[in-house]
């Protein structure tokens, strides 16, 4: 939970992403072997990053070429909490969004860039990253080890892009920071359908982005989609944690402030893939019934997106909005299209899971049994795979 602030405030003090993450990893060892000792600290995660610091200056301390890094960690040393060097015009006042702004430097490829910010500020494993992207674990491997490899040959230092430098690297910041929140919504593995954590770190960022760039329309996009999306979390699960699904979601429990945040910044947004996302999601939070749902708007708004921002994962999002508009055997079509032209979705559990829901609608009760088993058997999260062997159980029923 701590890890993306310790390694954070420590690649502020030695300049390298990489050495942050080993030192924070150091921090974490230590802890390991004196809390078990000594207790756990009232503030354990103040402990965890003032040991990490400590472990940092004495690295620097090594090193005399790190002399001026040396004098502006030791004012440090006396502090228990971490102080921010003091901000000028349009500085980055959050170390975690300097962090991300860093690993996204030009020097690596798009796919690094977002790989190397997720495992280092989401603490997401490798395995959720290629979930994600829809790639093999071991390519994802490679990239994060490349790209800590290539930040510390072309020596880029943590430090605040400006201007057009700032600009270049917005988009991949955008994505990271769209992907921590994801993986937050519905977490990738695991005994819970949701992770808040990194939904809360995912708003708080892009709410620190709207007030630095708040020309950039694509910005409140992803802020508006984000809080309209976040508004939902309270209905999503049941008492024991089980997963709700949109149309049984107590909607008097969507949290308004967040909705009336996300259309303000809806208001702020422009007409790029970010925006015509809130847009959906907007459409949702303006529904008071589940059948209130303006499908065929939303059915519209994902062929725009799709053109915007094409992705199989859009079409299939697409097809969901398309059976609802305009029925489950033209939807059906196009899912079948989808699976034939893109390979890469046949370890992708919500396509078999959107199949057996079309087919469950068609009356064809023992296929979409089928799918739904197929996918509980792909999907590693535990509540998902609990919510679609009950969906394949129910399936063989009347509809067989």
């Amino acid at each position: 939970m701590e890890s993306a602030r310790i390694i954070a405030t420590v690649a502020r003090i030695v300049r390298d992403v990489g050495i942050a993450e080993e030192i924070a990893q150091d921090a974490l060892v230590a802890a390991l072997e004196q809390w078990p000792r000594t207790g756990v600290p009232d503030r354990p995660g103040a402990w965890l990053t003032a040991t990490a610091k400590h472990r940092a200056v004495d690295l620097v301390r090594r090193r005399e070429t790190y002399a001026r890094k040396l004098a502006e960690a030791g004012r440090e040393l006396t502090e228990e909490t971490y102080d921010p060097e003091p901000s000028g015009p349009g500085d980055i006042d959050d170390d975690l969004l300097r962090l991300i702004f860093t690993a996204c430097h030009p020097v690596l490829s798009a796919e690094a860039r977002t790989a190397l910010t997720l495992r280092l500020v989401g603490g997401l494993r490798t395995d959720e990253i290629a979930r994600a992207f829809l790639v093999p674990e071991p390519t994802v491997a490679q990239r994060i080890v490349r790209a800590k490899r290539t930040l510390a040959k072309a020596g880029v230092e943590f430090e605040t892009p400006y201007g057009e430098e700032r600009a270049a690297r917005l988009g991949s910041v955008l994505e990271v920071i769209y992907l921590i929140f994801n993986e937050g919504y519905a977490a990738t593995a695991g005994d819970d359908l949701l992770r808040p954590g990194l939904c809360e770190d995912a708003l708080r960022l892009v709410r620190v982005l709207q007030a630095l760039v708040p020309q950039e329309g694509e910005v409140h996009g992803l802020a508006a989609l984000l809080e309209i999306q976040a508004s939902r979390t309270a209905a999503r699960t049941g008492p024991d944690g089980e997963p709700v699904l949109l149309a049984e979601q107590n909607r008097r429990r969507w949290n308004r402030l967040l909705i009336r945040r996300g259309f303000a910044a809806l208001e702020r947004a422009g007409t790029g893939p970010y925006a015509l996302q809130a847009a959906i999601a907007a459409c949702h939070a303006r529904a008071v019934r589940y059948e209130d749902t303006d499908w065929r708007t939303i059915a519209a708004l994902y062929e725009r997106l799709a053109v915007a921002a094409p992705s199989p994962v859009v079409e299939l999002n697409r097809a969901v909005a398309v059976s609802m508009a305009y029925g489950p055997e033209t939807a059906l079509d196009m899912v079948d299209r989808l699976a034939a032209a893109e390979p890469g979705l046949g370890d992708y559990h919500l396509l078999p899971s959107v199949r057996g829901d079309l087919l469950a609608r068609l009356g064809r009760g023992e296929e979409a049994r089928a799918e739904f088993e197929r996918a509980a058997a792909l999907t590693r999260n535990e509540r998902e795979r609990a919510l679609l062997r009950a969906r394949a159980a129910g399936s063989a029923g009347p509809g067989r």
